[in-house]
């Protein structure tokens, strides 16, 4: 475990339970998400090895998406 963590862990064991319960719950779902990021990221590599990657108009992209927010 790096110090960063150990130092981290030691100062939460000083706050009250509750306080120790809900930042171990965000902690955990930002880990949680983190990892879901990481195995998108992953899948998305292994898709353009694969050779299915299709050339992106970024220009068309960004009109696609702001079709939706016109402004009044």
């Amino acid at each position: 475990m790096i110090k960063a963590l150990e130092y981290a862990i030691s100062a939460l064991e000083q706050l009250p339970a509750a306080d120790q319960e809900q930042i171990s719950r965000e902690l955990i779902a930002h880990v949680q998400k983190l990892q879901s990021l990481r195995n998108m990221l992953d899948q998305g590599v292994e898709s353009l090895d694969a050779g299915k990657g299709q050339t992106l108009d970024i220009e068309e992209l960004i009109k696609r998406k702001n079709a939706g927010h016109v402004r009044g």
